[in-house]
């Protein structure tokens, strides 16, 4: 080799290192999931999206009808606020929180919804997170009730045939093989089992979101709206991916499920990953490349990235760099009032692809500010 070669080489190495090094630097900084530009960061979008939401009148109502009850999207909403307010530290904002709960143990009674379906139980999320946070035993009582309820012997008219069976497995009769179920029913139990060191109640949710992996998910990793429609909905999945990620927050490593529910949560995140758009977002039909970016799975999946990469699950420098570039376009979503836009209006199931692609699309629908919240919590966690 000669003198010029080696000069070359002499200069050509320490660049092409620090070429890299800044490679690796700019992709560890659009990792970082704490430093973010003015007017993006969890705790103003969040404290925003909370504080809108707080003085929402409860949704299920129009100008002639008064409320009949409370629905799951206010409940999940309600859900994300508290555990926003304790994350960014916001006595005042709990307190407005817990004031707007107040009424329910007297005049609004009648707003808390009979526990006899999964869209109703999720609701006792609400108070058994009020108990984390405030140790009034009264809402301990109210949350372990419905949850307690959810397990026991099948009652009402809701009841069918299949509800006994699945009760005689050691599953909640509620049971109905939908995706949605495992944010529902999860969401509650392991809410229970977080306000009373419980076993039982994190050992239900984790064989329950078992008996529906093995049931629903799909060689792709993704889900089914129903195992009828071979159509993967965005909310839908988001369901799913929110579910496990929630459960797996709180389940311990020795429970004997623990590993099967690791295996497809990192099946679907891997899935999800690659399904993102150029910009951030996710799709109404995930898979559909003509189906409009949609909200509140974005906001979903979101939040399952940012849990699994705060916890060590996923990898550091590929999801949170994916969550960090949702988030920062999701956020972009919200409109001067701090309602989110472009959410799926709720959508029962049907074997129809332009059924999925013509759902309405709304503005301050709580099935998309609810994510915004809980994404702010997960990010500040």
């Amino acid at each position: 080799m000669n003198r010029k070669s080696i000069l070359a080489i002499c200069w050509i190495a320490p660049a092409l290192t620090l070429m890299g090094y800044a490679n690796s630097h700019a992709q560890s900084k659009n990792a970082n999931l704490k430093n973010w530009p003015k007017g993006t960061s969890p705790k103003e979008i969040g404290t925003k999206v909370a504080e809108h939401f707080n003085v929402t009148p409860h949704t299920n109502f129009n100008k002639t009808t008064p409320p009949r009850v409370l629905t799951y999207p206010e409940n999940c909403a309600w859900y994300g606020a508290l555990t926003f307010a304790k994350e960014s530290k916001q006595k005042q904002l709990v307190q407005k929180l817990q004031k707007r709960f107040e009424p329910l143990f007297g005049e609004e009674a009648k707003l808390i919804p009979v526990p006899d379906h999964v869209d109703y139980c999720v609701f006792g999320a609400v108070p058994l997170e009020l108990y984390l946070q405030t140790k009034e035993k009264r809402y301990l009582d109210m949350g372990l009730a419905i949850a307690d309820k959810q397990w026991g012997p099948p009652e009402g008219p809701r009841v069918v045939a299949e509800s006994h069976e699945f009760y005689k497995q050691g599953y909640t009769w509620q049971t109905r093989l939908w995706i949605d179920d495992m944010f529902m029913i999860t969401a509650l139990q392991a809410q229970a089992y977080r306000a009373t060191g419980d076993q039982k109640y994190i050992d239900r949710a984790a064989k329950e979101m078992v008996f529906y992996l093995d049931k629903l998910q799909r060689p792709n990793g993704l889900f089914y709206h129903a195992p009828d429609v071979p159509f993967y909905w965005g909310r839908g999945n988001g369901w799913m991916a929110v579910g496990m990620a929630e459960l797996l927050r709180s389940l311990p490593k020795n429970n004997p499920d623990y590993e099967r529910i690791m295996k497809g949560y990192k099946e679907m995140m891997a899935s999800l990953l690659k399904y993102q758009t150029t910009d951030g977002m996710w799709r109404q039909l995930i898979d559909v490349p003509e189906s409009w970016a949609e909200t509140s799975g974005t906001g979903m999946f979101t939040f399952a990235f940012i849990t699994g990469v705060k916890n060590g699950w996923l990898d550091k420098e590929i999801y949170g760099t994916a969550a960090r570039k949702a988030w920062l376009k999701l956020i972009t979503y919200i409109n001067e009032n701090n309602d989110i836009t472009e959410v799926c209006e709720g959508t029962n199931k049907k074997n129809s692809l332009q059924y999925y692609l013509d759902r309405q699309r709304n503005v301050g629908d709580l099935h998309g500010q609810a994510p915004v919240l809980w994404c702010a919590t997960a990010l500040l966690r």
